[in-house]
């Protein structure tokens, strides 16, 4: 199912259509403020599976971020961090960010793995922030990715649904994608080492 959804507004009623699906353990592809994501509830652990089988990959090797609203969820994912950390986070976010932080022990639960990091994001994209806060916890994501060579992440939503439609439960139709993902910060050792850059730029909330 193809649903458009103007980024600027987002129709609550849309919303709580999306929201429902991903309590049922549907997957959906959805805007972010970088390029388009492959999501599911993160407390669904057979969302979870589903998502690992149609990426190719074991739950204890995959690198998904969790998608949040604000910074209000994640201390339930990961161990306390500084406050200079805290500050650059605050700062940083909303944004094309995505931070790997020291995973909790409820990570592990999660993912049916000894996974120690997480990678954090919450996007500057009013559509993907609204499907978290109603439905009251993170997404577990990753990049929807293209076959192309030159083209590393796919952009157009409707061409998005053509490939995925009898994959997934739902595309979200939020207009045009980047072809730029977020800029990858590990934080695990207390410094801010980029490991990929992206669209995000960091300098600017050191």
């Amino acid at each position: 199912m193809l649903i458009k959804i103007y980024p600027e507004n987002p129709n609550p009623k849309a919303i709580e259509q999306i929201v429902d699906v991903l309590k049922k353990g549907g997957l959906i592809i959805y805007p972010t403020d970088t390029v388009y994501g492959l999501g599911c509830d993160i407390t669904n652990q057979k969302a979870i599976e589903k998502i690992c089988r149609l990426r190719g990959i074991k739950p204890e090797k995959a690198n998904f971020s969790f998608i949040c609203s604000d910074l209000r969820h994640i201390s339930d994912f990961i161990k306390p961090i500084d406050t200079a950390t805290f500050r650059v986070l605050k700062k940083a976010l909303p944004g094309p960010f995505t931070f790997i932080l020291n995973a909790n022990n409820n990570v592990p639960k999660l993912l049916s793995s000894n996974k120690k990091t997480v990678g954090i994001r919450v996007p500057d994209n009013d559509i993907a922030r609204e499907i978290v806060r109603q439905l009251g916890n993170p997404i577990l994501s990753t990049s929807i990715r293209d076959d192309d060579e030159v083209i590393e992440y796919s952009t157009d939503p409707e061409l998005i649904h053509e490939k995925y439609e009898n994959t997934v439960d739902m595309v979200i139709d939020g207009g045009f994608g980047d072809n730029e993902a977020s800029t990858v910060v590990d934080c695990t050792s207390g410094d801010f080492e980029i490991i990929r850059e992206g669209k995000g730029d960091l300098d600017s909330f050191l």
